[in-house]
């Protein structure tokens, strides 16, 4: 989670490979407002016309009849499905999100290579120009090979003349305002206390292991060596030597190692309470005394009136303390190397294999690297993102899928607003609240109605690395021009061609790129309950991430605000303490049985999980009632509501190796696939109603174990 907030549903591989390959917090662009919706929704309608004929969209085939559903519904679901679908060697993990993303990355990739062979024939200044020269220097991996490390030398030289720790401050500050942000990270964001205004966030960053953990937990020794080995070579590849690489190397994880010690965990920023904490700049220089935000702020062209979040302190002390003490020369090993790994990916081939053997093969356990094509596209996606959406929507994505998803969204939002109404824990005071927060849901389908414009982006021909700095200082500027002004709720944190969704409390929205209204998440010719269990569970998650743990600490108007009452905020805690004691019982990897799912890193998305399902469901059971004829059919054997779980099961089938599930388990805030595809309906009596489970079956939780909450 960043200060933006998103939510997202997963973390895609490559964002979550990036966290993992980085240490640094991602930065990604505002969500921005239209309109809110109207107080009263529409009354639910079928997703099916009542006189067709369900269409039979599930492989049934799939399912092993060897695996008893009540006791491990994901074997049932999946087991033959995994074990039919080995792990492709360029990829940490397989599984149905996946295979849709290996369908969004083909697309992309036909639109960014007729864009590279038609780029000198395009209009000047379009986007498919830029797109098209991006990808085509990306791709021209001789031009690079010959280069070697010649893009960044002239910043190597810059960090090689550094004298003085205050020529570090300076350097910082310089390296900010061209969008390579060194140390920290900053960005614009709404005020937790006026969501109406963007102000900045500065945020702990700087590390090259995944978590604070990897520093100083010993069972992690290795992972160190591995790191300083990577470190050392990467500096020769920029041509120090041998014995200076090493001893460089010792400064650098000495160095990140007393960033780490100050750094909070993954856990600890999900308390909102470590992400906020405004100041103005003279009570930031008092934290700082040795870095003056005034002149930061200058240097990137801001003027920063009330102040901004420093929202880190003991962070940002500890990055003071090392200005004033650490030597110039350290400063020079960490820097040099921070230098060399960010641009790493944009270099020749010898840095970007020597890049993937840390963070792809040791740390991941990825056997082979991504095709070159896809290594560039994810580059054209970070640079221009948004741009190539713009392209993709218009081959893509149909206004006809657009309406039938926003006839999905009205559904389930209409049923949590009915399962809020209904809730017999909660006061009509907090209910009048949370039905003021749904009121006020800004529900966004596809794509941005506005798009970004990219005028003043410069894209040049053979010049790989020099495009995509070009690029992050054009979004960089972009981003912190935000600061000050109105926050717009229209503005999208994801791509259309990402196959995720989002939740944004600061500006109370929920979002779903187009990417992921595809099978098998959503089928035109669908029966209701596959499609409510698919995307109709995928909307009732990012609505319920409105009412999660942390999305609960902010009013519908985006501001951190305490709309509860004691009591029903102590069951509210109550409740959701249960689903942390679940999650912490689930240890997914065979062969590690003392390793742990962390139930409260995971509790956010676990209470969506929980509540998207059962909202879902709930829309489902309406849309049922207006159809009765295909409320008793059962296709392919099965009833509408075993199809529903069969769905929301199938979702979730996935296939990780074993290093990169131990990184997820400590740096991702979702629990493992194969554990939500189980945690939420073995919560709910439908789902042992659905399919005659008994008390005593593991896929049923009953009395005291039971957990509801929305």
């Amino acid at each position: 989670m960043t200060y933006k907030h998103l939510k997202p549903l997963v973390l895609a591989a490559s964002v979550t490979l990036a966290l993992a390959a980085c240490g640094k917090q991602e930065q990604a662009q505002a969500p921005a407002p239209a309109p809110a919706p109207a107080a009263t929704a529409p009354a639910a309608a079928s997703t099916t016309a009542s006189t067709a004929k369900p269409t039979s969209v599930f492989d049934v085939s799939e399912l092993d009849s060897g695996v008893n559903a009540c006791q491990d519904f994901n074997g049932f679901v999946n087991a033959k499905w995994v074990a039919a679908n080995p792990i492709p060697n360029d990829r940490t993990r397989w599984g149905a999100f996946d295979q849709l993303a290996e369908k969004s990355l083909s697309t992309q990739h036909d639109i960014v290579d007729d864009a590279a062979k038609n780029a000198a024939q395009a209009k000047p200044g379009s986007i498919e120009q830029k797109i098209g020269y991006l990808y085509q220097a990306g791709m021209d991996q001789d031009t690079r090979d010959k280069a070697g490390f010649d893009p960044i030398k002239a910043k190597l030289d810059k960090i090689a003349a550094l004298k003085n720790n205050a020529d570090v401050v300076s350097f910082i500050d310089d390296s900010f305002a061209q969008g390579d942000q060194q140390v920290f990270n900053f960005g614009s964001g709404a005020d937790f206390k006026d969501a109406k205004i963007q102000i900045g966030f500065a945020n702990q960053s700087g590390l090259g292991l995944p978590t604070p953990d990897y520093y100083t937990n010993p069972k992690q020794a290795d992972i160190r060596d591995a790191y300083k080995a990577y470190v050392a070579k990467s500096l020769t590849l920029a041509g120090v030597s041998d014995a200076d690489a090493k001893k460089q190397a010792d400064e650098v994880l000495a160095f990140e190692t007393l960033l780490a010690k100050s750094s909070l965990s993954p856990t600890e920023l999900r308390d909102l309470d470590n992400e906020y904490h405004f100041v103005s700049v003279t009570q930031a220089d008092k934290v700082t005394p040795h870095f003056n935000w005034e002149k930061f702020f200058s240097a990137q062209g801001l003027t920063i009136d009330k102040g901004f979040s420093l929202s880190q302190p003991k962070f940002f002390a500890e990055f003071d303390k090392l200005l004033a003490s650490a030597p110039v020369s350290q400063w020079q090993a960490y820097l040099r190397f921070h230098a060399i790994d960010d641009a790493a990916p944009y270099l020749s081939t010898a840095f970007q294999d020597n890049r993937f053997d840390f963070y792809g093969k040791t740390l991941a356990g990825q056997p082979e690297q991504k095709p070159q094509w896809k290594r560039v596209l994810g580059s054209v996606n970070s640079s221009m993102g948004e741009a190539l959406g713009q392209l993709y929507v218009a081959k893509e994505f149909t206004p006809e899928a657009k309406q039938r998803a926003e006839e999905l969204v009205t559904n389930v939002r209409a049923a949590l607003k009915d399962r809020i109404e209904h809730l017999d824990w909660m006061s009509d005071a907090t209910k009048q609240k949370a039905i003021d927060k749904w009121n006020k849901f800004l529900p966004k389908i596809g794509y941005p109605d506005h798009w970004r414009s990219w005028d003043g982006l410069d894209i040049k021909q053979g010049d790989f690395y020099g495009d995509v700095m070009a690029a992050a200082k054009f979004n960089y500027d972009w981003d912190i021009g935000h600061i000050g002004k109105p926050t717009d709720r229209t503005e999208w944190g994801m791509t259309p061609q990402t196959v995720n969704a989002y939740y944004d409390p600061s500006t109370n929205t929920i979002n779903f790129p187009a990417a992921i209204l595809q099978p098998p998440f959503f089928y035109a010719n669908g029966d209701d309950a596959i499609n409510y269990g698919g995307i109709g569970a995928v909307i009732g998650h990012e609505s319920s991430h409105g009412f999660d743990d942390q999305g609960a600490q902010f009013d519908g108007d985006g501001n951190k605000a305490d709309w509860w009452t004691a009591q029903d905020k102590a069951q509210f805690k109550e409740r959701t303490g249960k689903l942390v004691d679940q999650f912490n019982g689930y240890a997914p990897l065979k062969d590690k049985p003392d390793v742990h799912v962390n139930g409260q890193l995971t509790l956010g998305e676990n209470i969506a999980d929980l509540g998207g399902l059962n909202v879902a469901y709930e829309a489902l059971q309406d849309a049922l009632k207006k159809n009765s004829t295909e409320a008793q059919q059962k296709i392919d054997g099965y009833t509408q509501d075993q199809r529903y779980f069969l769905s929301w099961a199938r979702v979730w089938r996935n296939n990780t190796r074993e290093k990169q599930a131990l990184l997820y388990l400590n740096i991702d805030p979702h629990a493992p696939a194969s554990l939500r595809a189980i945690g939420a309906p073995s919560n709910m009596a439908a789902f042992a109603d659905a399919f005659q489970c008994k008390p005593t079956d593991p896929m049923v939780r009953s009395g005291d174990k039971q957990v509801k909450i929305w």
